[in-house]
């Protein structure tokens, strides 16, 4: 992964409404359960991907 090239991050229209269905077999707060909806699409899923990348790399490198 190029963590010196910064992907343009998605843009989501601001009308969009988030399905938010929380699971069924045991305790999930709303908060959980949104940001569960906000990865399952596949723009976000791979921004914040590169997001944590940078980030577990940066803090190795402080080390």
């Amino acid at each position: 992964m190029n963590l010196k090239k910064v992907p343009k991050s998605p843009v989501v229209p601001a009308d969009r409404k988030w399905r938010v269905d929380r699971r069924a077999d045991g305790y999930e707060s709303d908060v959980t359960a949104f940001v569960r909806s906000l990865v399952a699409d596949e723009a976000i899923r791979e921004d914040q991907r590169w997001a944590w990348e940078r980030w577990r790399n940066e803090s190795a490198r402080r080390k």
